[in-house]
């Protein structure tokens, strides 16, 4: 009986010890995987947050450009038929939108989903509103019926709205 109280006499405060180092050890592991953890998210984010940063101020321009007041302004030629209007708004709208496709790894779904329906929209209003007129018209008849319409107004503009509301929420 003597010896039990003589091993318990030790071996109690060095299991307490031990506990008391294992839980404390834990504990500074547990801190020091979540230290880095965070180190890691701010070396991302400063990494990340330039290019995210640039794809919408990109998206937003891809936007502006969309719009019909400036894409009539870029691509309007007095000489060009209504037809020959409609290829090269067309061809603008496409070659932004494809110059763009990368920009979708940046933003959500929910802002890629909303671009790719203003850019189906401005195309389809495109060619919906050039069939509708005669086949001799002008490209002045054609730029007076797209500016005329709610073209802006629509896909493109919602789109813009969500992109900027996204974009302060992030940064």
């Amino acid at each position: 009986m003597g010896d039990l109280f003589y091993i318990l006499r030790y071996a109690v405060p060095a299991l307490v010890v031990f506990l008391t180092a294992w839980f404390l050890l834990k504990e500074f592991f547990q801190q020091e995987n979540k230290r880095r953890h965070a180190d890691l998210m701010s070396d991302r984010m400063q990494i990340s947050l330039p290019l995210r940063l640039q794809a919408y101020e990109r998206l937003v321009l891809l936007l502006e450009r969309m719009s019909p007041n400036n894409l009539i302004m870029r691509v309007y030629k007095p000489e060009w038929s209504a037809k020959e209007l409609q290829r090269q708004l067309i061809k603008s709208v496409r070659d932004e939108y494809t110059h763009n496709l990368s920009q979708q790894l940046y933003v959500s779904p929910q802002v890629w989903e909303l671009i790719n329906q203003a850019y189906e929209e401005t195309l389809g209003q495109i060619n919906a509103l050039t069939s509708s007129l005669d086949e001799d018209a002008t490209a002045t008849d054609l730029s007076q019926k797209i500016l005329e319409s709610d073209l802006e107004r629509s896909a493109t503009e919602k789109a813009m709205a969500y992109l900027k509301s996204e974009a302060r929420k992030s940064f």
